[in-house]
């Protein structure tokens, strides 16, 4: 296994889009209107300067404000973060979330997201941060800060079992007879555009039944983090494989993205290099792992 452990609410403007949850005639009248007009312009005005204010302030201390660190994630992507057979989200860093938003003195609220729309979601302000198997690149790292990593990972293919040793290569999987499919939006179709220029491409867009494609013969392979085949492969014994690779594809981390603040970076790197080095973050990866 390659994986290796290394507004709706008080004091913060609703994002665009985002759902949200839970005149007297006398002598004077001209003098009175006057003063009515000029005091609900100077409230529209301080109205307006209220996010510039709260941005200011920075992340964290809006956070703490609210009561509520916003938690965007894709609730798709098994062990990190997905949905129960009771449609409660669950896994790894679901648990995780709770953990930092008590260490922050405020409570988790989960925010729907997908892989398609995360950065859009997230410069909407949508969320504060976004977890669940984030791969750190640059054009994520361009929009938010990346706490420290909590995964080392790499690309590794996952297909039917009894074919498991033809994609032992990126040279063997890309063949014209060979299928390849994709969830949309993420690192993995971009891996795959970028590398395979003759196996035909699919996208499925339901990274929940995704691994049910290749089962059922409808797909040969895909290309996940290694972590996401280890996985996929327990949950299919005998039906679905991770492909044994000489090494992964592609090295990479995965992290927490942070809305841009010093303060809220520092707060979340000392609490997950605690979690690090003193076992949290193991135990509940095992945990989801079962």
């Amino acid at each position: 296994m390659a994986l290796s452990v290394p507004a709706a609410y008080c004091g913060r403007p609703a994002a665009a889009g985002a759902t949200q949850w839970p005149q007297e005639q006398s002598s004077t009248g001209g003098f009175r209107m006057k003063a009515v007009l000029t005091v609900a312009a100077l409230f529209a005005a301080s109205v307006a300067a209220m996010p510039a204010a709260r941005a200011a302030d920075g992340a964290l201390q809006a956070i703490r404000q609210a009561g509520v660190v916003r938690v965007g994630t894709t609730g798709d992507y098994k062990p990190f973060s997905y949905k129960g057979a009771d449609g409660a989200l669950v896994g790894a860093d679901i648990e995780m979330a709770k953990e930092l938003a008590g260490a922050l003195g405020v409570r988790a609220e989960f925010v729907q997201t997908s892989w398609k729309t995360l950065l859009d979601d997230f410069k909407a302000d949508k969320f504060d941060i976004a977890l669940g198997g984030i791969t750190v690149n640059p054009d994520r790292a361009a929009v938010g800060d990346f706490s420290v990593a909590n995964v080392s990972d790499g690309k590794r293919p996952i297909a039917r079992c009894a074919d498991k040793d033809k994609f032992t290569t990126v040279e063997k999987i890309d063949q014209p007879t060979t299928r390849v499919v994709v969830n949309p939006g993420g690192t993995n179709e971009k891996f795959a555009r970028a590398t395979f220029t003759k196996a035909p491409i699919e996208v499925w867009p339901d990274n929940k039944t995704i691994f049910a494609q290749i089962a059922a013969d409808k797909a040969d392979v895909m290309v996940t983090d290694g972590i996401e085949a280890d996985m996929q492969a327990k949950l299919n014994p005998g039906v679905l494989c991770a492909v044994p690779v000489a090494s992964p594809f592609t090295h990479f981390e995965n992290a927490y993205l942070l809305r841009k603040d010093p303060e809220l970076k520092q707060a979340v790197d000392a609490w997950m290099t605690g979690a690090l080095s003193g076992g949290l973050w193991k135990a509940k990866l095992d945990a989801a792992m079962q």
